[in-house]
């Protein structure tokens, strides 16, 4: 039996995963990289239904690994505005780029994308080993180092073994680390569909009674990626229904702002669940993204709380491997788990108050939100906090995450 022997073993090679390899470049740890699918390399002209949204703070990531040029050349969207309003109600709020001194707010990319850029940088990388297709069988803890059993009948033997394994976490689960959840009561209906009138770069997001729905805009001008949240019975329902029924429903639910919607390839749905880990980090173990945490994707934050976790750790691991230390001791891992626990905590409070807020159809509630918006809409410098922190240009961020030079100020 081949046994490897490493510093940290990466079990999940997904966006966060990779970002996690690619950020360790410049140290001296031996990486593995564990992903039981190898993604695909090929594309069809309509983008997949999985996409992101990328905050400034993933993107200055991206570009500081020298993987956002990749990316770029594969398939990406910037967006330069933001329309936030309620169905049947005058609350609306609108968000521009230029008024923040940006070129965009952010980019929509398919997550495929962003897997391959990354993996052609890690696969690069002399420090890393990728193995793909792999899964991972059994594990072990011992006081120096983890043992890991591998489904090929190999072992590894790992300083720190992190999961970037996705919301099942089969590290979180199998190191028994506890896990707070609730259901939001909702599964998320993806999609990507043709508009009748172009999306103009700007991303669109309406509440209505039902919950929240997303228009996402992607390179063809003409073509946006849905995220629509509703009660998992009607999620059933419209990923079954006809073709022609579901374009009905849907433009109706988004008030036909971009014309007549025509979906094209399949429809899926998947349940969305609030998971916060009560540890990120332990003896010889650490948590990143969905492992970790997941959130409501309202507002699209959730893989940005990942990639901050994956460049958080690595600057943790470089500080402790610089100073000799053994990047294994959960003392040393603490500070990642402090910090980035803060981080996902505040955005899960974040993504519940808006929940709560947007719920019910209660006219004197409605009342008080079309004011609310309304009034963060026009009062001057109400919107800079929402922007600076959706953009990812304030807080405490990992040295991965800021840009060589600010091109705002927000105060």
């Amino acid at each position: 039996m081949k046994m490897i022997n490493v510093d940290v073993a990466i079990v999940g090679g997904g966006m966060v995963g990779l970002t996690l390899a690619a950020s360790l470049a410049d140290t001296d740890l031996r990486v593995l990289v564990i992903e039981g699918k190898a993604p695909d390399t090929t594309f069809s002209d309509v983008p997949e239904n999985r996409v992101s949204a990328l905050s400034r703070a993933s993107e200055s990531i991206l570009r500081n690994l020298d993987v956002w040029s990749s990316i770029v050349s594969r398939r990406a969207a910037s967006y330069q505005q933001m329309r936030v309003w309620e169905k049947d109600s005058f609350a609306d709020i609108h968000f521009d780029a230029q008024a923040f001194g940006q070129q965009n707010l952010g980019h929509i990319v398919e997550n495929r994308v962003i897997q391959l850029a990354l993996l052609e940088k890690v696969q690069k990388q002399d420090n890393v080993t990728v193995l793909m297709p792999e899964q991972c069988q059994s594990m072990l803890q011992g006081e120096s180092e983890t043992w890991l059993q591998l489904a090929s009948g190999g072992g590894v033997t790992a300083k720190l073994v992190v999961g970037a394994d996705g919301a099942r976490s089969w590290v979180r689960e199998h190191a028994q680390l506890p896990l707070v959840q609730r259901d939001y009561g909702h599964h998320a209906v993806v999609a990507t569909v043709r508009t009748a009138e172009p999306h103009q770069g700007v991303a669109r997001q309406v509440f209505t009674p039902d919950g929240p729905l997303a228009f996402l805009p992607l390179s063809d001008s003409h073509l946006c990626s849905i995220v629509w949240s509703i009660p998992p019975e009607q999620a059933r329902d419209y990923v079954a229904i006809d073709a022609e029924l579901f374009n009905r429903a849907l433009t109706a639910a988004f008030d036909a702002k971009l014309g007549l919607c025509e979906v094209l390839g399949p429809r899926a749905s998947y349940p969305l669940t609030m998971r916060y880990a009560q540890n990120f980090a332990a003896e010889r173990l650490a948590l990143v993204g969905d492992a970790a945490h997941t959130i409501h994707p309202l507002a699209g934050q959730g893989v940005n709380l990942g990639m901050l976790d994956a460049a958080a750790l690595a600057q943790t691991l470089a500080a402790l491997s610089a100073k000799g230390k053994d990047i294994g001791h959960y003392a040393g891992l603490r500070h990642y788990e402090r910090w980035r626990k803060a981080e996902a905590a505040q955005m899960i409070a974040a993504m519940q108050g808006f929940r709560s807020l947007f719920a019910g159809d209660n006219p004197v509630k409605k009342l008080i939100r079309g004011l609310g918006m309304r009034a963060v809409n026009h009062l001057p410098g109400a919107k800079q906090p929402f922007m600076a922190r959706a953009l990812g240009v304030e807080g405490d961020l990992p040295e991965l995450a800021k840009p060589a030079t600010r091109t705002a100020t927000f105060s």
